[in-house]
């Protein structure tokens, strides 16, 4: 009996030795064998958190950490991906050198998760950790799949070049069905879109079928698997078409503006031109090479309507090579009377598009800016009141008058709003610049009026002042004195008398 109790004893004691000796690492909340799910080229964190967590603080220093990966098939042997040793040093598998890690500084939270970054196609397998420490050895495993998602022909993708993105995955159960979304929207098979067997081909792609695209994979076992893929189309920003309007004598540029940076795909070497058939000539203009810069505008000064046409961007980025037209189209403005009009005549404004598409409105408006003055402004509204914005290409204006005068602006309207515009002067024979006003040429006239009649009669009044200051202040007396000089010539007179008598 004591025999027997012995041997019952030592048994317990041995298992309870083993199984304190080779612990399966649990994580909490989850299974003893876990699963991971990651896209190629992405970063994959295998966990292993080994509980509890109270006893990793009492951690002795001599710790190990050893990761495995067992082989594709049940014969191969595990190698070695990750060792951690007593000592602190690190032996590596040598194709996996640069690319997995464990944080020494997690290992008393109980954290020794193996960190895979870059994760490539042929890392899908199972993974093993060991984690001794002191007489005990605790072990996690986790399983790594890998969905891989491929781009041809590779980046860049240029935008009307066929492209095909296919999506596939380490899973061994067989595919039933591949879904394709971009920017969160499932994308349904039509002439563009083709999928078959988890690829998708996109048969002219344009920028805007840049972005986020998801594959979903479903398999027999229901399993469910997804992955991102940030698809870049180097093509050009704005319209596929785009129309420059532009006034005739005026400037333009025409835009050749890339939709991604050519330094992005690290692409150095980019050349870009314009060119344009006119009457059989080909025009060329070269665009200096800047790989920092995204824009390749062409700007012309004055413009008119020879210059009007098709214009050819051609950009050359790295062996790839891509080019877009832009039209420009030139607004004019016609007159039925060449040079300033007689006043009373019959005047027509004939806008004109030199390429217009079909769907183009045109306005024409008087520019004419009303005085800041009170008065001049309620005689200015009177007389533009019948001056209304006018739709159609054609202005008619049956007797042209003063207030016709100035500045007409015709504006070419599409469904995106305003297109351009051209301005006219319209000049009239015998007027000026700025005539004013009748009621202001009525005070002008009271004025002059006015001040000439102050006038005249300030004259007067001086004039006779003036008479006032030569006469004497005695008149009496000039009388006397004008009486008393003829007696005194006669008493002289007498006096000569009387003394030739004597003589005789």
């Amino acid at each position: 009996m004591e025999l027997t109790s012995l041997v019952l004893f030592l048994t317990f004691t041995l298992l309870a030795f083993n199984a304190g000796h080779i612990l399966p690492g649990v994580a909490e909340g989850e299974s003893r064998e876990q699963k991971v799910w990651a896209r190629a080229g992405s970063s994959a964190v295998l966990p292993c958190h080994l509980s509890p967590k109270k006893m990793w603080k009492q951690l002795p220093d001599k710790t190990s950490v050893l990761w495995k990966r067992h082989g594709g098939s049940a014969r191969q042997e595990p190698h070695v991906v990750l060792e951690v040793g007593y000592s602190g040093l690190r032996k590596t598998a040598l194709p996996m050198k640069p690319r997995v890690s464990v944080q020494d500084s997690a290992f008393r939270n109980g954290n020794f998760s193996l960190r895979i970054d870059p994760v490539r196609s042929e890392d899908a397998g199972l993974y093993e950790a060991q984690v001794a420490y002191g007489t005990e050895v605790r072990s996690c495993q986790v399983e790594l799949g890998v969905i891989t998602v491929t781009l041809s022909p590779p980046s860049p993708v240029v935008e009307n070049e066929p492209l095909l993105l296919s999506c596939n995955s380490s899973h061994r159960a067989n595919l039933v069905e591949t879904c394709w979304f971009h920017n969160g929207r499932l994308v349904p098979t039509s002439g563009t879109f083709c999928s078959l067997h988890g690829a998708l081909s996109i048969l002219r792609p344009a920028t805007s079928d840049a972005g986020s695209w998801r594959c979903q994979l479903r398999y027999s076992d229901n399993e469910i698997i997804s992955a991102t893929y940030n698809l870049q189309i180097l093509g050009f920003d704005g319209p596929t078409n785009p129309v420059v309007y532009a006034a005739a004598g005026s400037a333009a540029d025409l835009p050749c503006t890339l939709s991604y940076l050519p330094s992005a795909f690290g692409i150095n070497l980019v050349t870009a031109h314009w060119s344009r058939l006119a009457g059989g000539l080909l025009q060329d203009w070269g665009i200096s090479q800047n790989s920092s810069s995204r824009s390749f505008p062409l700007h012309l000064p004055a413009v008119g309507p020879g210059d009007a046409g098709q214009y050819h961007c051609a950009v050359s980025v790295g062996s790839k090579k891509i080019s877009r037209d832009v039209t420009l189209a030139v607004v004019t403005v016609t007159p039925s009377i060449q040079g300033p009009v007689s006043e009373g005549s019959r005047l027509l404004l004939i806008c004109s598009l030199t390429h217009p598409r079909g769907h183009e409105r045109f306005q024409w408006k008087h520019l004419d800016s009303a005085p800041t003055n009170s008065k001049l402004a309620v005689a200015t509204s009177r007389n533009l009141e019948g001056h209304r914005p006018q739709m159609g290409p054609t202005l008619e204006i049956p007797q042209v008058s003063q207030k016709d005068m100035g500045t007409w602006e015709c504006s070419v309207y599409g469904p995106e709003g305003k297109l351009g515009a051209v301005e006219y002067g319209l000049q009239i024979t015998g007027a000026q610049v700025s005539s004013p006003p009748t009621i202001f040429s009525g005070q002008v006239t009271f004025g002059l009026t006015l001040t000439l009649f102050l006038l005249l009669t300030a004259c007067v009044l001086a004039l006779a002042l003036q008479k006032r200051a030569r006469s004497p202040a005695f008149p009496a007396l000039e009388g006397m004195v004008a009486v008393t000089v003829p007696r005194k010539k006669e008493m002289e007179e007498n006096q000569k008398e009387k003394i030739q008598q004597t003589e005789c």
